[in-house]
């Protein structure tokens, strides 16, 4: 029996994303992207096709690295500009009633009860259907224009979001009692005074001694994604993620990364099932394969270079710049991105890259690997991913903003629908149960912040770390996880 894949639309509120110079595209719409209409009509469009969910990307700073400008970026609409989507989920929300929505928000530079009242708040309008992507900052802009203009080291980082995520579990999990909010009219009392404590949080980077100013939203915690590939990212993501984005560009190394983080996950007493793997891809498709490889080939036309290596340069805090566009890129280490890096350098060993290669394969869906078909191509090639590599599902990115992804759904669910590898119905009403099933709607007791909801923490109760506390090894009845952009699969 075919397994059913979590299906996720990456995107960005900005005119372009990932890819390079195809704004150009007369199939593309990113100059909407200022318009709410256009974003709720996408949501409606992805909610009819039954995505799990959609998903943001977002940053602090922008691209300024190659050639030492911002100029690069610029020119190329290279994420620049951007609004914040935050904004934007209210409104897709309320036109959907199954849809998820994942959300870029940053650990370094906004305090951790700000960020767990601004998801306690979305998770209320949306109805238990948000999610956080964890992420720590790499830019340098960011640091100048929201820090105090030096950018922490790459571990060090990591160590702080850390603590940030224990704090945002201790509020959303310990500060509220279950049955806190009882409405009596005739004793005038909304909310019961005994039924919510402060959390008493005196860390190495925090201290948050208070009560949360929120009640327990339909998901109490927000489903909580996590896309680090370094050593101190994929531990974070194993003790707190629910959903991991993975980045690779051969299914071996998609498995060899799925089998690591299961077994980490384990380490800290974790069932491995309780966390989805999403593999970002690029898909292009049309009704035939001949169509699509023709869509495919106009968007390779439209490639541009330097929009490639802003990018690049940006994710990896390198100028790309500084290279020779024809000599192989030398395996380096950097305080931003190690990941950007690494999934060229390190993935495929057999390959010297060439920036000029790394250009060519980030110009059309970034670092993700590109699907090129019609519907029966994707579908199968999208199913080989998952069997070979265990993962859970995709998210799914564009070259054509808007366009390609609708595409997507025209084309290519109703094949996955037809080999039983995506719902045909929603079974659940939270973004949890889309990725876990009906009835899933908090954190599963093996996550950390499980821990923390009890009947009440005592007042001096919760300065202790349920994230750093060590646990038991899990096993599973599943068997061991076994711990290119390749040439795309076209007709």
């Amino acid at each position: 029996m075919t397994k059913q894949m979590k299906v996720l639309a990456f995107d960005f509120n900005g005119p372009a994303h990932l890819s390079a110079g195809l704004w150009r595209s007369d199939r593309d719409r990113g100059e909407d992207y200022t318009d709410l209409r256009t974003w709720v009509d996408y949501a409606k469009v992805l909610e009819d096709a039954c995505f799990d969910g959609m998903f943001f990307a977002d940053n602090d700073g922008y691209h300024e690295k190659y050639n030492g400008s911002v100029d690069a970026a610029m020119r190329d609409a290279a994420q620049f500009p951007a609004n914040d989507p935050s904004y934007l989920i209210p409104a897709m929300a309320a036109a959907t009633k199954h849809l998820g929505f994942g959300v870029t928000t940053s650990t370094a530079y906004t305090p951790p009860y700000t960020v767990a009242r601004k998801f306690t708040t979305l998770d209320h309008l949306t109805n238990g259907r948000i999610g956080w992507n964890v992420v720590t900052s790499y830019s340098d802009s960011a640091a100048r224009n929201l820090g105090n203009g030096t950018q922490l080291d790459h571990d060090l980082r990591y160590d702080r979001a850390e603590e940030f995520i224990d704090v945002t579990l201790k509020l959303w999990e310990g500060s509220w009692e279950d049955g806190a909010v009882v409405r009596d009219k005739d004793n005038c009392t909304y909310v019961d005074p005994t039924k919510v404590h402060n959390i008493n949080h005196h860390g190495e980077h925090f201290t948050v001694p208070g009560l949360f100013y929120c009640e327990p939203s339909v998901q109490r915690t927000p489903v909580i994604f996590q896309a680090g590939g370094s050593p101190k990212g994929v531990a974070l993501a194993a003790k707190t993620a629910e959903a991991v984005f993975m980045n690779s560009l051969t299914k071996p190394a998609l498995r060899k990364q799925v089998d690591s983080l299961r077994a980490k996950a384990m380490e800290f007493g974790r069932n491995p099932d309780h966390i989805a793997t999403l593999q970002m891809i690029t898909v292009i498709s049309a009704a035939t394969d001949e169509e699509a490889q023709a869509k495919y080939n106009e968007y390779l036309g439209l490639v541009d270079y330097n929009g490639a290596m802003a990018r690049y340069s940006g994710w990896t805090g390198m100028d790309m710049a500084q290279f020779d566009p024809d000599q192989p890129f030398a395996d380096v280490k950097t305080n931003a991105g190690q990941t950007m890096v690494d999934v060229f350098t390190k993935q495929d060993p057999t390959r010297k890259w060439t920036p000029r290669d790394i250009a060519e394969q980030n110009g059309l869906g970034g670092t993700s690997p590109v699907i090129v078909g019609g519907p029966e191509t994707v579908a199968a090639e999208l199913i080989s991913w998952m069997e070979e590599t265990g993962v859970s599902g995709f998210n799914v990115a564009h070259a054509a903003k808007f366009a390609d992804v609708e595409d997507f759904a025209r084309f290519v669910v109703p094949e996955l629908q037809k080999r039983g590898a995506m719902r045909t119905s929603y079974e659940g009403s939270t973004l949890r149960e889309n990725l876990f099933g009906a009835g899933n709607q908090q954190l599963f007791a093996d996550h950390p912040g499980a821990a923390y909801h009890r009947d009440g923490l005592p007042d001096g109760g919760a300065s202790g770390s349920a994230v750093t506390a060590a646990s038991a090894v899990v096993t599973t009845g599943a068997g061991p996880v076994v711990a290119t952009k390749p040439a795309p699969a076209r007709a």
